[in-house]
C-alpha cells in the first residue's frame, strides 16, 4: 500500500492507496475540492459544517441518480429471477421431448 499526499481546501492529508487506484483517487480529490470550494463560496460555511454539508449534497445527488437515472438493483434482480424461472420452465419442457 502506498501513501499519497493530497490537498483539500489548502490542507494536506495523507491517504493510503494502491498504485492502481492512484489516478482515480486524485480525480476524486479534485472533484471533492471543487465541491467544497463551491459550497464554501455560496454559504460562507467552513470547517466541519462545510464538510458535512458537502457530504450531504454529494450523497443526495448520488441517491437521486441511483433512484432516477441509475439502476434499480432490486428491480433488476427481480426481473432476472423471473427470466430464470421462465427459462427453467421452457428448458424443462424441452427435456421431455428428448
Amino acid at each position: 500500500m502506498d501513501h499519497l499526499d493530497v490537498m483539500l481546501l489548502g490542507k494536506e492529508y495523507r491517504v493510503s492507496c494502491t498504485p492502481e487506484t492512484r489516478d482515480d483517487l486524485l480525480a476524486t480529490v479534485a472533484y471533492l475540492d471543487d465541491r467544497l470550494r463551491e459550497l464554501e463560496g455560496r454559504t460562507n460555511a467552513s470547517g466541519e459544517k462545510l464538510a458535512v454539508m458537502t457530504a450531504l449534497n454529494i450523497a443526495h445527488e448520488f441517491l437521486q441518480h441511483q433512484r432516477g437515472n441509475g439502476f434499480d438493483i432490486p428491480g433488476v434482480k427481480r426481473r432476472i429471477g423471473l427470466m430464470k424461472a421462465r427459462l427453467d420452465g421452457v428448458l424443462a419442457q424441452q427435456e421431455k421431448l428428448f
